[in-house]
């Protein structure tokens, strides 16, 4: 086991290998038409112990509304995982969100930035 996929299932508490992708999550996902890959094939190539998954847009795309989590008939939960490798790429000193480059903070609801904050930045 790579040792990326044994600090994800450290932090996440949840084991990749038991997908076997079914595909239930990305059907389930509201945020799947947005995203480079599908929900089930980040997990795929977590399962492969591919080392450029902080590249991957799809976690950050992800709103962790946790359908997939709901969806999951395996309890592989990959809102979960994301979450996990999120905190993984902040670990690395990358943010995904710069607060000088935002514009209209005025008109954005406080929960909105608190949000941002806590999701894409470290």
């Amino acid at each position: 086991m790579s040792e990326i996929i044994e600090k994800i299932i450290a932090i996440s508490g949840k084991n990749p290998y038991l997908c076997y992708q079914c595909g239930m999550c990305s059907a389930a996902c509201p945020m799947a038409e947005y995203m480079d890959l599908l929900p089930h094939q980040v997990i795929r190539l977590v399962q492969l112990g591919r080392k450029d998954i902080d590249r991957i847009e799809s976690v950050w795309m992800c709103v962790s509304c946790m359908a997939c989590v709901d969806k999951c008939p395996r309890h592989v939960d990959p809102g979960i995982i994301f979450e996990a490798i999120r905190l993984l790429t902040l670990r690395k000193g990358v943010d995904k969100a710069d607060y000088w480059k935002l514009t209209d903070l005025e008109e954005a609801p406080s929960m909105a930035l608190v949000a941002l904050s806590r999701k894409m930045t470290g």
